[in-house]
Formats: structure tokens, sequence, C-alpha cells
């Protein structure tokens, strides 16, 4: 049976993290997202909602459950006999990042990682920008899995995004039709001289 952990700080799990964790469970007997503890990042959601979060993305996932990262990653694939770890990679920027960490990981416990290239429909997917996009009103549900975009949105104090036919409403109110010479409004009409077209 082979084991791999796909790690992250998950904050919040996006469908772009998703879609690895998926792909990873069809190589894998069995998959362990861990959700980590980044000292370098301010954390906006926390640990414990971003495992809770996780686990409701995976939940039709059999194969895949979630833990939380208490320490270094190599003790914790040490800990479950993990054979790699799992990660996914949006483009060039992403393997920099990735290849000195995967190298200490190796060199630390001998576990090697294996890259998933990113989905293009997920690959301008990242947590980092779905909280800013959210942070300003944006809408962002359809950039992560259901009930997360709330949990961000709560945690930044800020109020769903008006629905596109509530703001096209409100930015474009009926019109009311200029009276044709003699004052005649009828549907019928000749259009008032001085009405444009757009």
């Amino acid at each position: 049976m082979t084991l791999a952990v796909c790690p992250g700080s998950f904050d919040p799990i996006t469908l772009g993290h998703l879609d690895v964790v998926r792909r990873a469970s069809l190589l894998f007997d069995e998959v362990v997202v861990g959700v980590a503890r980044n000292a370098s990042k301010s954390a906006l959601l926390d640990v414990g909602a971003r495992v809770a979060l996780a686990e409701a993305a995976c939940a039709d996932l059999p194969t895949v459950r979630v833990v939380e990262v208490p320490g270094l990653l190599v003790d914790l694939c040490r800990e479950l006999g993990a054979v790699a770890v799992v990660k996914g990679l949006r483009g060039g920027a992403d393997y920099d990042a990735e290849q000195p960490m995967a190298l200490m990981n190796r060199h630390l416990s001998g576990v090697e990682s294996v890259f998933l290239t990113a989905d293009p429909r997920y690959a301008h997917i990242a947590s980092s920008m779905v909280k800013d996009v959210a942070r300003h009103g944006g809408q962002v549900d359809d950039l992560v899995p259901p009930g997360v975009a709330d949990a961000v949105r709560r945690a930044l104090g800020v109020p769903p995004p008006a629905s596109p036919a509530s703001t096209a409403t409100a930015t474009h109110p009926t019109a009311t039709p200029l009276p044709a010479p003699g004052g005649d409004t009828s549907p019928g009409s000749a259009a008032h001289p001085n009405q444009g077209v757009s």
C-alpha cells in the first residue's frame, strides 16, 4: 500500500488544491492532506477551520483524509510511512520555490517529492489571490470548494458581493421614455429627436 502526503497551508483550500488531491488519489492508495502552520505567513483562517474546510472539500474522496501537520513535514511522513510528498506546480516560480524544499525533505528523511502540473483551468488560482479579491468585495465562490468563500468573507468581515442581476438593476435603472413631439409617450410613437441610440 502506497501513501502520499499533500501538504500546504490551505488558507484557504482552492479548486486548484482539490484538483491536485484528486489526481494524487489516482496515483497512490491513500492520500493524506497535511494542513500546516506556516511561520512565514500570517494565516487568515485558524488551523482548525482550515482542516474542517479541507475535510468537507475532500468528503467524496474515500482514500483521502485530512490531518494537521504538528511540526516538520518529514516527521509526519515518517509517522505515516509516506513514500512521497505531492505538490502542484502552476508555473516556473512554483518550481523555484518547491525545489529546495523537496531537496531538504529528501535530505532529512529520504522521502521523494512528486510534482503535478496544474490543470490550466485552475493555474491562475492562488489562496492569496482569493483572499485579496474577497477583501475588496469580489466574487470568489467559483475559485474554491463550497462553503469556503463564506468562511473567508466571515474571517475578513466583508459581506457577500452583490449578484450580477441586482448590480445591473442598480447601475442601469429602467429609463423613462422622453415624450415625443406632441406629448405622445405611447410605445408606437416616434423617438424624440434628442434621444440618441447607445
